[in-house]
């Protein structure tokens, strides 16, 4: 039987708000595209400089860009993660139009 005790977290009368599925995903999603199926988060950065594979510059420390690895990888999961990629946004949305 249910209980019918109001919620202290949300009060009857307020709207509700939608969840941010980027924020419960920690920013985490899946894409696919003419290269494979892949998981793309992206991050906010971190102490370290990354080389980006589209354009081969680097992304300095502190500098908001995307990581990514292939959803499928041949040797699992746990190689495919290993094998993850930091992107500059931009440099990762093109990739399709490189060559």
């Amino acid at each position: 039987m249910p209980s019918s005790r109001r919620s202290r977290r949300r009060p009857w009368s307020d709207e509700h708000v939608p969840l941010d599925v980027d924020r419960a995903t920690g920013g985490r999603r899946s894409e696919s595209g003419p290269d494979g199926d892949w998981t793309v988060q992206r991050t906010r950065g971190s102490e370290k400089a990354y080389s980006c594979p589209g354009c081969r510059q680097t992304i300095p420390p502190r500098t908001t860009h995307v990581v990514a690895w292939a959803s499928d990888g041949i040797f699992g999961a746990e190689s495919a993660l290993a094998d993850r990629r930091h992107w500059h946004t931009a440099c990762w949305e093109a990739r399709g139009r490189r060559r």
